[in-house]
């Protein structure tokens, strides 16, 4: 090159494609990258976010079964050699090994060697009856002292060569038998000197008794109540000797053995390991690890038990069946992200289509445009890719990676990809109009679309052949897929219906006088550009964001009705007490409970479960009677859906001993019924007569019956036996308050138990099984308690989470491509107001042609939204297990109901005409106001 002067000047050179094209469009970039960042950080979060839940709900449901199922259990006879530094050295070779497949929770450790309970022969200790003394259990415990506190006396030392061994005692236990300090208890003969005899050299109290460390290892806080089955009930207590005194436990009877307790730490398990762990533990208890501790230990009668395989296959049950059904919402939202990120690239496409034909006019090559047009996404794509990557990564911390990294980089390349792609397609195109191009397009996209529709044939069939949620189940991409698979199905449809309805409305309204009424449609029925064949994306979206949301909503929402029937199914009503064998419910308590506020019908019952039914060829069957007021136990029956009566079939007339009084026999008796007359036998001796009012399949006061139930009549059943007069049970339907119910039970119910019934009271006080400050066995059970209680599990709420965070997810990307929609026919509709408002057009009919235009998309989207989700439910719902969701067994319960489908749509379809509102008004004046001003000059 030359100046003006001669002179050569410097070369010019091209200016760089990729900075170039940012300077020109700055904002679609930071939009690009704006949209790829939200888009790439929920893709990885919605994993991590899943991956968390399920740990922290394995974790919940592992601590709540207890120390002792979850730990694996080791035993071996105590021999004379034994001693307090052998049993530490297995200990650490068992935690070596052990711990090397599972993790141990260091604080539930426990190992030791305990004995067989010996009588305690003493005069004068606490004895329940004259034959039975009480039982005493010696022990060596691995830091007791550091749980335990001396209140009186000295730790037992070493056990000498002859005399009584020292041991040390609760104090609560103590004086609940008599045993005072510096005693020598006599257990008999047996041991190494030919007598077995104990000295108390201390008294101690358990820190927290209630602390799950103490789970298995005997009554180490007090004396327990140990109820024989021949009346022979004693009390049973632990008593604790010095490690070094361990071989002198070996003469205490048959049953001496050393103990290691290795719990599994249910903070450190991972949901996607569960099948893991079960098979590390399987070979510990039979397998080569399990010889392998043989040998490492040197006691060749070392035996390993625990519980733990059957909680793990419990737990993957629950854990597989809840991602089965909640992996259903972030599918939906994944498949709106898809189409407006393919929504996002066709709309790039369609702007710069006259620099692509440039392009390509002058010689430019398919391969390097698009090469070109990759290093420009590339820059703008990547690095906010990267960023949601890590802040998905940063902001949600599991150990598991690989999903969340496979999802942001699908949505990485998608969005990178999308936009070169259709380029690439939009050439082909080109090419091809010359000939067969428009046939060969249509009859490609007919193709794909009747290969959309029967891949959701095939999925709805295989949803409903192998149902989704139950146990054992697991997460299949295709039945997960499948509400997503209808949404984009019933999308291509509506997208192909519509802009042919609005044709034809438009078609109808051209004679007409107002303009409006003929232009809105007709625009909308043509896509932002003016081609006649509108793209289906948009509609696509919003259909998909409202179909899942509807479907989910619909899931959620049966979850919650489906927890308050089993609730109330599982109580007996919405309210219901039990009372202790001892215990009768006074009838001035059942008066005033039943004019409690909220209370709609109530009813006391007798609930004998020690009955026989002696039926017409007088055999034997356990069965369970139940004595109720005939109309109030209707009502409850018909109010919570069980065993439904007419309460005339259970009217009785007076009578005698042998008169018969109506019942309703449970469906397992019905086969006993065919002649003569079935009798009850009570276990008193006397014999009631029924005759059969009708057979029924469950009733409320045996919410899981189990055994054969007969009902009778309260009247007539306690006229012949006024032993079936005393009630034990009292159950109501309303709105009770649970704590007002007990206040009342507390003065006006409770009866104070005697002799042993008094003192199996106070056992279970001491054992914390008493509940809201009543006596043990006296329960108040609350079916809005009882669902709360259900609702709290976290692999439940972690389902609902995701549920709720994916529907926000999609109606979010649904709004953006109506939004997308919108600006980019913004310029053509601007010019056409403009040139409209030249001709006479008013601003507020132009923002009405504007709405009139937009809105039709929206509302047929919302509206087929609702009528696809409505569809998926009564398709897929039949096949859906939802007991997992729920916490009780409810089986396939999903059906249809109005509300959940109808508040997503109405919302949705009412956030997208906002927006199309505040879009015609901000800013079409502005741009037909731009457009006056500059004129048009195309």
């Amino acid at each position: 090159m030359t100046t003006e002067a001669g002179t050569p000047g410097p070369a010019l050179r091209p200016a760089r494609w990729v900075r170039a094209r940012l300077r020109a469009s700055p904002l679609a970039a930071l939009f690009t990258a704006a949209l790829v960042l939200v888009t790439v950080f929920l893709a990885a979060a919605f994993p991590r976010i899943a991956d968390r839940n399920a740990d922290a709900a394995l974790g919940d449901y592992v601590s709540h079964r207890g120390i002792y199922p979850t730990s694996l259990h080791a035993t071996s006879r105590t021999r004379p050699t034994d001693t307090a530094d052998g049993l530490d050295a297995v200990q650490r070779e068992l935690v070596a090994r052990v711990g090397r497949e599972l993790p141990l929770s260091e604080a539930g450790l426990a190992h030791g060697a305990h004995t067989a309970f010996n009588d305690m022969d003493n005069p004068g200790y606490a004895r329940l009856a004259e034959e039975t003394a009480p039982g005493l259990s010696l022990a060596y415990l691995h830091g007791l002292a550091d749980r335990v506190t001396l209140t009186d006396g000295t730790w037992p030392g070493n056990a000498p060569a002859a005399g009584p061994l020292p041991i040390v005692l609760s104090r609560t236990a103590a004086d609940t038998v008599g045993v005072k300090l510096g005693d020598v208890v006599d257990s008999g003969t047996g041991g190494p000197t030919g007598w077995r005899t104990t000295v108390v050299t201390g008294f101690y109290r358990v820190n927290d008794p209630l602390d799950p460390f103490w789970d298995g290892l005997g009554c180490p806080d007090r004396a327990c109540l140990n109820l024989g089955t021949n009346g022979d009930n004693r009390w049973q207590t632990t008593g604790f000797v010095d490690g070094a005194s361990l071989s002198a436990l070996t003469g205490w009877g048959h049953t001496v053995e050393d103990f290691w307790r290795l719990p599994v730490d249910p903070g450190s398990l991972r949901a996607d390991r569960l099948d893991r762990i079960r098979a590390a533990v399987r070979p510990f208890l039979t397998g080569r690890d399990a010889t392998a501790l043989v040998t490492a230990t040197k006691r060749a009668d070392l035996h390993i038990s625990s519980f733990l395989p059957d909680v793990l296959t419990r737990a993957a049950a629950r854990y597989h069946a809840a991602m089965a059904l909640s992996a259903i919402g972030p599918a939906g939202a994944a498949g709106v992200a898809t189409v407006v990120l393919l929504l996002a690239a066709v709309l790039g496409t369609d702007r710069r289509a006259t620099e692509i034909r440039l392009l390509h006019a002058r010689g430019g090559s398919r391969r390097a445009v698009v090469l070109r047009l990759l290093g420009e996404g590339a820059v703008t794509v990547l690095p906010a890719a990267a960023l949601g990557t890590l802040l998905a990564v940063l902001l949600l911390p599991t150990p598991r990676w690989g999903h969340a990294l496979l999802a942001a980089l699908a949505t990485t390349l998608l969005a990178l990809l999308a936009f070169p792609a259709r380029v690439a397609l939009l050439w082909s195109r080109q090419r091809a109009a010359r000939g067969r191009g428009r046939a060969i397009g249509t009859l490609r996209r007919v193709t794909g679309e009747l290969t959309v529709a029967a891949v959701t044939v095939v999925a709805v069939a295989e949803v409903r052949r192998r149902g989704v949620g139950h146990a054992g189940s697991s997460v299949d991409p295709l039945l997960a897929a499948a509400p997503l698979l209808l949404a984009v199905t019933g999308g291509l449809l509506l997208a192909r219906i519509v802009p042919v309805v609005l044709g034809q409305l438009a078609a109808l309204t051209r004679r007409g006088r107002g303009l409006i009424g003929f232009l809105g449609p007709a625009r909308a029925a043509r896509d932002g550009s003016g081609r006649r064949r509108r793209s289906p994306l948009p509609v696509l979206a919003l259909l998909i964001a409202v179909t899942t949301t509807g479907f989910g909503a619909t899931v959620l929402d049966t979850v919650e009705h489906s927890r308050m029937r089993a609730a109330r199914a599982a109580t007996g009503g919405d309210i219901a007490i039990a009372v202790p064998d001892y215990a009768t419910l006074p009838e001035s308590f059942t008066k005033t409970a039943a004019e409690l506020p909220g209370a709609r019908s109530s009813t006391g019952v007798r609930v004998d479960s020690r009955a026989l039914f002696i039926g017409a060829d007088q055999d034997y069957t356990k069965a369970v009677l139940v004595v109720a007021e005939p109309r109030a136990y209707a009502e409850i029956a018909r109010s919570i859906g069980a065993g439904e009566f007419d309460a005339a079939q259970l009217v009785g007339a007076p009578g005698g001993a042998d008169t018969p009084v109506p019942a309703l026999f449970s469906r397992d008796l019905a086969g006993r019924l065919a002649a003569g007359t079935p009798k009850v036998h009570l276990l008193t001796g006397n014999e009631l007569l029924t005759t059969v009012a009708g057979i029924v399949t469950a009733t409320p006061a045996l919410p899981d019956p189990g055994l054969p139930f007969v009902v009778v009549p309260a009247g007539p059943a306690a006229q012949r036996l006024p032993e079936l007069g005393r009630m034990n049970k009292w159950l109501g339907v309303g709105d009770f308050d649970p704590d007002q119910v007990r206040a009342t039970l507390l003065e006006r119910g409770l009866t104070q138990p005697t002799g042993i019934t008094k003192l199996i009271a106070q056992d279970a006080a001491a054992a914390g099984r008493g509940t809201h400050g009543l006596p043990p066995g006296y329960t108040v059970g609350s079916s809005r308690e009882y669902a709360e209680q259900l609702a709290e599990d976290p692999l439940q709420q972690a389902a609902g989470r995701l549920f709720r965070y994916a529907a926000v997810a999609g109606a979010g990307f649904a709004l953006i491509a109506v939004l997308l929609t919108l600006f980019q026919a913004a310029p053509d509709r601007a010019t056409v107001l403009a040139r409209l408002r030249t001709m006479g057009l008013q601003p507020r009919q132009g923002l009405a042609l504007i709405v009139v235009e937009a809105l039709p998309q929206v509302l047929a989207a919302a509206v087929g939204g609702s009528l696809v989700a409505a569809a998926a439910v009564g398709l897929l719902g039949p096949a859906f297990d939802i007991s997992t969701l729920v916490g009780a067994e409810v089986g396939n319960a999903l059906s249809l109901t109005v509300v959940p489908v109808l508040l997503p749509t109405v919302g949705l379809a009412l956030v997208a005409c906002v927006a199309v509102v505040l879009e015609a008004v901000v800013a079409g004046r502005r741009q037909i106001a731009t457009e006056l001003r500059a004129g048009d000059g195309r």
